[in-house]
C-alpha cells in the first residue's frame, strides 16, 4: 500500500506544485508608447489612460496578475520594431498595445504575428490591416483610419458643404483619412495637400486655400501639427468664410487646451467623445478626471478600453493565455462594456460601431470642451472588410 500510495501523492503534489507556478506566472503586456517624438501628446495620454486602467484592474488582468512592460518608441518605426522584437523574444509577452501611428503599427505587426502574439490596437488602424493584410493577432479596437472621415464627408454633404480643401501629413494614416473623407463627399475637391510629419508652419498652405476659396477645410493633423495650423488658420483671419472639419485627433482636449478661444465652432467625428452617456464611459470620464484633472482624449478612451479588452478575454480564458486560439476567440467576442456605446467586430476583427458629430463650444461653466450634437453614421463598417478573408 505504502510504495503505491507515495509515487502517486508525490506526483500529485507535483502536479499541484506545477498548476500553483503556472498560475503565479503574469499575464505580459507589452506597452509600446510614443512618449518621445511627433505622436508625444497622444503617446502621454495613452500612457495616463493604461495607468488608469491597471489602478482600477489592481494590477491584474482577468483576476489574474500582470505584467505591464513599458518603452518609448520615440515615433520611430525602426526603434518600435526593435523594441517589438525584445517584448516577444526577452520578454515573452501575451499582448501588445500602445502606438499611436499607422506607420508603427506597419512596422511591428509582422513581428508580432509572426510570433503569434494579440495586438489590440488602441490607435492606428491601418488600411492594409483591414483589408488585404487582415490578420488573425491584430485587433482594430479604436476605428479603422478612413471612417471617422467618412462620417465627416457625409456630414459635410448632408451640408450641402460645396466645396473642400484638404490636408494631411504624408504618412500612411494621413493617405487613409483623405481617403475616407472623399468616399463620402459629395462636393468638390479643390485641392488635396500632403505636408511632412511634424510640420508646423503652414504658410504655403494657407496661401492656397485663400486662394482656392473653399466653402469647407478638411485636416487630419495630430498633435502639433493640428495646433499650429488652426492657430495660424484662425489669424490668417480664414475662419470668417472657411469651415473647418476634422476628426479627434485635432480637437481633443489637447489641441483645445493648447490653443484655446480660436478653437471655438470646430466641428469634428468621433467614434467616441467623453460625453456619451453610457455607465462605462462616464465612469471612465470620471476615474479620468479624478486621476489627472482633465478630460480624456480619444487617444486615452481607447488606450483605456484596450486593456479592458485584453482584462475581458483573460477573464474568459481562466488566465490560460497559452491557449492562443482560445484567447483569440475571447478577444474576438468583446465582452467588456464598451465606452463607445454598441460595438462589435466585423470579419476583418475592425468594429462595427456609430460615428459622432461634435462642435467646441463652452459648456454650462464656461469651459471649452466637445459637445455630441448627432451620430452621422450608425452601426458603421470601414471600407475594406470585403477585401479580407478572414
Amino acid at each position: 500500500m505504502k510504495s503505491s500510495f507515495f509515487p502517486t501523492a508525490l506526483a500529485a503534489l507535483a502536479l499541484s506544485f506545477g498548476l500553483n507556478a503556472q498560475a503565479a506566472d503574469p499575464v505580459k503586456v507589452g506597452l509600446a508608447l510614443d512618449l518621445s517624438g511627433p505622436f508625444a501628446v497622444g503617446g502621454a495620454e495613452a500612457r495616463d489612460a493604461i495607468n488608469l486602467a491597471i489602478k482600477l484592474l489592481d494590477n491584474k488582468l482577468g483576476g489574474y496578475p500582470a505584467e505591464f512592460i513599458q518603452a518609448d518608441t520615440a515615433g520611430s518605426p525602426d526603434q518600435a520594431r526593435q523594441i517589438a522584437q525584445r517584448f516577444v523574444q526577452r520578454d515573452k509577452i501575451d499582448f501588445f498595445t500602445g502606438p499611436v501611428p499607422s506607420n508603427i503599427a506597419l512596422a511591428v505587426g509582422p513581428v508580432l504575428f509572426g510570433a503569434q502574439v494579440p495586438y489590440i490596437s488602441s490607435n492606428p488602424g491601418p488600411s492594409q490591416y483591414a483589408g488585404e493584410q487582415c490578420n488573425p493577432y491584430f485587433f482594430g479596437l479604436s476605428y479603422q483610419n478612413d471612417t471617422w472621415d467618412e462620417a465627416a464627408g457625409q456630414w459635410a454633404s448632408d451640408q450641402k458643404v460645396k466645396s473642400a480643401f484638404l490636408i494631411a501629413p504624408n504618412y500612411p494614416a494621413g493617405r487613409d483619412h483623405l481617403g475616407g473623407f472623399k468616399r463620402t463627399y459629395k462636393g468638390e475637391i479643390v485641392a488635396e495637400v500632403y505636408g511632412k510629419v511634424g510640420q508646423l508652419d503652414y504658410a504655403a498652405e494657407l496661401a492656397q486655400i485663400r486662394a482656392a476659396k473653399p466653402a469647407a477645410v478638411f485636416f487630419f493633423l495630430p498633435g502639433a501639427m493640428g495646433i499650429n495650423f488652426i492657430k495660424q488658420f484662425v489669424a490668417a483671419g480664414l475662419s470668417k468664410d472657411v469651415r473647418l472639419i476634422t476628426g479627434p485627433a485635432s480637437a481633443e482636449e489637447d489641441t483645445i487646451a493648447a490653443v484655446g478661444e480660436p478653437i471655438l465652432g470646430l466641428y469634428s467625428t468621433s467614434p467616441w467623445s467623453h460625453d456619451l452617456p453610457n455607465a462605462a464611459n462616464q465612469k471612465f470620464v470620471s476615474e479620468f478626471r479624478k486621476a489627472y484633472g482633465r478630460y480624456p482624449t480619444f487617444y486615452a478612451a481607447h488606450a483605456y478600453e484596450a486593456i479592458m479588452a485584453i482584462d475581458a478575454a483573460v477573464k474568459d480564458v481562466k488566465g490560460k493565455v497559452g491557449d492562443k486560439d482560445a484567447v483569440l476567440k475571447a478577444l474576438k467576442a468583446a465582452n467588456f462594456a464598451s465606452i463607445k456605446g454598441s460595438f462589435k467586430y466585423g470579419n476583418n476583427q475592425f468594429p462595427i460601431q456609430d460615428y459622432y458629430l461634435r462642435v467646441i463650444e463652452k459648456n454650462k461653466d464656461g469651459v471649452l470642451t466637445n459637445k455630441t450634437l448627432s451620430t452621422p453614421l450608425k452601426a458603421y463598417r470601414d471600407a475594406y472588410y470585403t477585401r479580407c478573408k478572414m
